[in-house]
């Protein structure tokens, strides 16, 4: 006679990593304190257990929705995580989304099992509860990964921007320095940008243009396939 079968006692939650960006400022993470325990009163990502009937898209929306009010505006699958005791109360698989919002675009609210929600530069991260530390550094590296074959960027800026902006966005990003002349021929040779007839004046140096992002040349470039590099 063979072993009896072990009956499986999983659970199933999502958890969001969600990076925002401040005009001039680091790259900042979305985190929220933790009402209950385990880790009562800690930073942690948003997220939470998927329900009985819901979709794991739809999970993870209502999480952000429920703990921190806000909507992304670009949002895919990042990675699984199912190492056992990750969480001290029972074996949990998480399926982490990572995420891009403007940040002026969506006013924090912490509602459900969220005490608060704040934003975080990601150079100055508070202690995280369970292992969300590793989950943000693989969604970092995703994000950094993407922007060389995707510029998902585009979704932390204003609808119209300076170009120093998108300048300061990618630095910020990659986390190192970037040629700025190599960086503005690429970017304007792949027709991206639509040029505006608004100004904005930035320090005592005269107006710069305003741009918007061409999404209609986006999407066709990402048809045909592209990759670029930032040097």
């Amino acid at each position: 006679m063979g072993s009896p079968k072990k009956i499986q006692d999983i659970k199933v939650a999502v958890d969001a990593v969600i990076f925002g960006y401040f005009d001039k400022q680091d790259l900042q993470l979305l985190l929220i304190k933790r009402k209950i325990d385990p880790f009562k009163g800690g930073w942690a990502l948003p997220g939470g257990l998927v329900l009985d009937d819901e979709n794991l898209d739809d999970a993870v929306k209502r999480e952000l929705h429920e703990e921190a009010g806000i909507k992304p505006d670009f949002l895919e699958q990042l990675y699984t995580f199912g190492n056992i005791g990750r969480d001290p109360r029972n074996r949990v698989v998480s399926v982490a989304y990572l995420g891009l919002v403007n940040p002026s675009y969506h006013e924090l609210f912490a509602d459900s099992d969220a005490e608060d929600a704040q934003w975080f530069s990601v150079n100055r991260l508070p202690s995280l509860a369970f292992d969300h530390k590793s989950i943000i550094d693989i969604a970092l590296n995703r994000l950094r990964t993407k922007l060389q074959y995707q510029p998902i960027g585009f979704n932390l800026l204003n609808e119209e921007f300076p170009f120093s902006d998108l300048e300061n966005l990618y630095r910020t990003i990659v986390g190192r320095e970037i040629d700025r002349r190599n960086f503005r021929k690429k970017i304007m040779s792949y027709g991206l940008l639509n040029e505006t007839d608004n100004v904005k004046k930035e320090g005592s140096g005269r107006p710069g243009k305003l741009f918007t992002f061409n999404k209609e040349k986006y999407e066709e470039l990402e048809k045909e396939g592209f990759y670029f590099e930032i040097k």
